[in-house]
């Protein structure tokens, strides 16, 4: 062994600053993260990509502990492993991070040029970029680094650009004047998957309309009062015989005395509030349905960033929220507000800006989804991608047959923009080409006019959805030229598909579903063979965690408190498979101490080792000793459970596994019992070298979980060459069940030695007191099974005799119970004071039966049961179910006793 295993070298505890940035500087100078093409099959991973200018969350912890975890695996079981990590440019939140910058600095974003902007966008880029992926490195996530990209590089910024142009040409790509999802803080559109809808406390204001050249009135409810200064018309239901009579006479709008039509369509319903609409084409999916059907006027009353417009002639410039309340106002002061109420109200707000959505009419790109989604959905529900867990196929089985046209244009300048080129006044008066050149002989073409100059075209100032960019992700990281050459490159064929996404369910839609309709349209090939979708970290209350909450931990402060190892043992802890994570940093704490309980048993078996003397570790079994074959069985029966939990995605149950293999098998049963019988000798040899053996095939299934201190350990273990390490060695291998009745039989000397162990504490036994141990066993076969286990019981408890007799009777003044079938009995007496203990008995049955009487009485009092609250009642009677089983208990032992 090499001289790292003296005592003096190990500290009395681990100390995790001292291994994980040594071990992972080894690992990555040694290139062991990164993958070529060869002739080994491919396991490849693409990291969800977070935010550029983002830092580590604990979502993000999850995320990529449990990524790091299948690489791990992988890349120890053989395969040909890549873990392509990179950046999102994230349209929005970069671009608000910039503009609120440059706001400190006294700079709007409408006083520069584009140029000037995208200048100072890099400069941010630059400066905070990838921060998010050194503190990856913190974690342990093993990417290969040499392949890091980001969506807005060069290469795949052409990559998105002849994605739009090839899904044009197809036709699956239009412009259009559509209703949108309008984010007034981030003055962009959306798309309908970045609206979260809230279930707020809302007021609805139900307001008077006068009919022209009347004294009637009709009473209209609404939520959005401002947007009465939009209105075009009310409408009302044909079959509604209240209203019949006024259909095709004018209404007059409140505030503004606007006139406009009365008009019917069967979409109104009849019983829903008045059974009148007020029709806003501009500000409304439904009526801008009903105006282009009617023809109606279309009025937008709101600018860009919420306030009113000009066109609305009152309140002009005026926040909607601020306009709400000033035309309530008015319309109480004019006696045309009729009454308000409460109501619980679904909002939509921006999932970026948290701002609230307005429905805007407004000229956008959308892309065709009918096509494009048919063979992402069939290819989920066949099971060629498979979820995990399978109960999210509901939820994306349903958006898929309910999807819409995507918007995926951006009113913003950090992005890809889009390439489309203007060149006339009218709105086909474009073209679509990657460049300016190409552009205008396009657009010379389209016009026929050959005089036109570069002069003459500008291209769109919109930017594409970030989302479009990153569908991509799985081709374009290995072959951004995947479009353009109509081909896929030799790197891509290897690669591509990806076998494991590992990513949140609340990004099913966003990413994981187009994912999927873009490998399908551009390769014909699905991208991952499997979606694992883990839960959403939340407190203690089940609320999310976030900064703005202030109930999120810092993870690399996690990371210093209790090690990398320690922090991804207690987020695996509380992740489920597909359910929520309720974190507790107790967990973590738990992880720590799982460590340093790993640590002592390194050090404990160095401490048996003799200075001078070469140990060689193995795993060859002593068929002699049932504990080496107890071990190996669990070893093999463990891989084999872990197998079938990693195969569903149960990493936190494969985790559970090797951690009670290490700390309960391990370390407090195979460690004592390969002891040395004499107190103060050494361990044998040979049990030390089988301990040392077992130890590296623990160390190698506990890497994926805790990659720093089992790469520590395993090094220390033997000799390794300068380059060798744990974390490129082979998984251990599925042996087979030969070792099953080994592991039974020892599972029976377990629990009769525990049971011992509880007959000591329970007659309050001295430790050292001497026992003489009767079992009888259920049958012959077993008696003798454990006579050759006899050495362990005289091992691990103070034995003065012990017998396996099928024919004993049961000794008097004895101790009995009953393990597995066979009766145990350890004879009490010169132990205890028999008088004593039955005296004590006695006494404490006299007191229980005292105890009884009064729990009773109060049950059979009927206005107690009836009268007092649930609760109270059934703690009552667990009371006196406690009690009478530990009547039974003592009672039995007393006629023992007096046996």
């Amino acid at each position: 062994m090499s001289s790292s295993n003296n005592l003096q070298d190990l500290p009395k505890h681990y100390d995790p600053s001292e291994t994980e940035d040594k071990w992972y500087s080894f690992w990555e100078k040694n290139n062991y993260f990164h993958s070529e093409p060869d002739d080994r099959e491919s396991f490849t991973v693409v990291i969800p990509p977070p935010n550029v200018t983002g830092v580590l969350h604990m979502g993000h912890m999850l995320n990529n502990t449990i990524q790091d975890v299948l690489v791990r695996r992988a890349r120890m079981k053989g395969y040909n492993t890549c873990w392509v990590p990179g950046t999102d440019h994230a349209s929005i939140a970069t671009e608000a991070k910039v503009v609120q910058k440059l706001r400190k600095q006294g700079i709007k974003k409408s006083d520069l040029s584009r140029d000037e902007f995208m200048k100072h966008a890099w400069e941010w880029t630059d400066e905070h970029g990838g921060i998010i992926l050194q503190q990856l490195r913190k974690l342990g996530a093993s990417c290969d680094w040499q392949r890091t990209r980001f969506t807005l590089e060069d290469e795949l910024y052409e990559s998105v650009i002849d994605c739009f142009i090839e899904l044009y040409d197809r036709g699956h790509i239009y412009r259009g004047q559509r209703m949108v999802n309008w984010d007034p803080a981030a003055q962009t559109a959306l798309s309908d998957e970045e609206v979260i809808h809230k279930e707020v406390q809302s007021k609805l204001y139900h307001v008077k309309y006068p009919i022209k050249d009347s004294d009637e009135f009709i009473t209209i409810a609404t939520t959005r009062p401002e947007t009465i200064l939009a209105d075009t018309a009310v409408c009302v239901n044909p079959e509604d015989k209240r209203y019949t009579h006024l259909v095709g006479k004018k209404a007059i709008i409140p505030m503004i005395n606007r006139e406009v039509e009365i008009i019917s369509d069967e979409y109104v319903d009849k019983e829903y509030g008045s059974g009148c609409l007020k029709i806003t084409p501009a500000h409304d999916q439904n009526d801008y349905e009903i105006g282009v059907k009617h023809g109606l006027e279309i009025i937008d009353m709101l600018n860009a960033d919420g306030t009113v417009a000009e066109v609305a002639e009152h309140y002009v410039g005026k926040d909607r929220f601020e306009a709400r309340k000033l035309i309530i106002k008015d319309l109480k002061e004019q006696e045309l507000l009729v009454k308000v109420e409460e109501m619980a109200n679904k909002v939509g707000y921006s999932e970026r800006t948290d701002a609230v959505i307005e429905p805007r009419l407004s000229l956008q790109w959308f892309c065709k989804m009918d096509e494009l989604s048919k063979p992402a959905l069939d290819n989920v529900m066949n099971d060629e991608i498979q979820f995990h867990p399978a109960k999210f196929k509901n939820s994306y089985t349903h958006w898929m047959e309910n999807i819409r046209d995507w918007c995926i244009s951006r009113q913003l300048w950090w992005g890809h923009r889009i390439p489309a080129w203007y060149y006339g006044e009218d709105e086909e008066d474009y073209v679509i080409a990657r460049t300016a050149e190409e552009a205008l002989q396009k657009a010379k073409e389209k016009s026929g006019n050959s005089g036109l100059t570069e002069a003459d075209i500008k291209q769109d100032e919109d930017v594409l959805d970030t989302w479009f960019s990153s569908w991509l992700w799985p081709m374009s990281v290995f072959d951004p030229d995947f479009i353009k050459n109509k081909k896929g490159s030799k790197e891509l064929e290897y690669y591509y598909p990806t076998q494991d996404l590992v990513t949140a369910p609340e990004i099913m839609f966003f990413w994981v579903a187009r994912m999927i309709m873009a490998g399908y349209a551009f390769a014909d090939e699905k991208p991952f063979s499997n979606v694992y979708y883990h839960g959403i970290v939340r407190d203690e209350q089940r609320r999310k965690m976030s900064k703005s909450l202030g109930n999120s931990p810092d993870p690399l402060k996690l990371i210093e408190k209790y090690g990398a190892d320690g922090t991804r043992v207690g987020m695996l802890f509380a992740s489920p498979a597909g359910n929520d994570l309720l974190f507790d940093e107790s967990l973590c704490e738990q992880g720590r101490n799982f460590s340093n309980k790993i640590w002592n048993a390194y050090r404990f078996l160095t401490m048996n080792m003799e200075k001078g003397v070469e140990y060689s570790p193995t795993t060859e079994i002593d068929q002699n000793n049932v504990a080496d074959k107890w071990m190996m069985g669990r070893i093999q029966s463990t891989l084999r459970e872990m197998e079938d939990d990693f195969s569903k995605y149960r990493l936190n149950e494969a985790l559970k596994k090797i951690y009670s293999l290490i700390w309960d098998d391990f370390c407090d049963w195979y460690i004592e019992v390969s002891k040395a019988n004499e107190y103060g000798k050494n361990m044998p040899k040979e049990n030390l070298e089988r301990a040392l053996g077992f130890f590296e095939m623990l160390m190698k299934m506990l890497h994926p979980f805790m990659p720093f201190i089992s790469e520590e350990i395993w090094q220390r273990i033997q000799k390794r060459s300068a380059d060798e390490a744990l974390t490129i060695s082979s998984w251990p291998e599925i042996q087979d069940k030969a070792f099953e009745n080994s592991v039974s039989l020892f599972k029976t000397v377990q629990d009769q030695i525990s049971s011992v162990r509880n007959i000591q504490a329970e007659m309050n036994l001295s430790p050292k007191a001497d026992l003489n141990i009767i079992i009888k066993p259920k049958n012959a076969d077993l008696a003798n099974q454990l006579r050759s286990a006899e050495w362990i019981y005289r091992k691990l408890l103070p034995v003065e005799s012990i017998s396996f007799d099928v024919d004993a009777d049961k000794p008097k003044a004895s101790a009995a119970s009953v393990v597995a079938g066979s009766e145990i009995y350890v004879p009490l007496e010169g132990l205890i004071d028999l008088d004593k203990e039955r005296e004590r008995i006695q006494k404490e049955i006299d007191r229980l039966e005292g105890f009884l009487k009064g729990v009773e009485k109060k049950l059979s009092n009927e206005g107690f049961v009836n009268n007092a609250p649930d609760d109270v009642v059934e703690k009552e009677r667990q009371k006196k179910a406690d009690a009478e089983t530990n009547l039974e208990k003592l009672t039995k032992q007393l006629e023992e006793f007096k046996g």
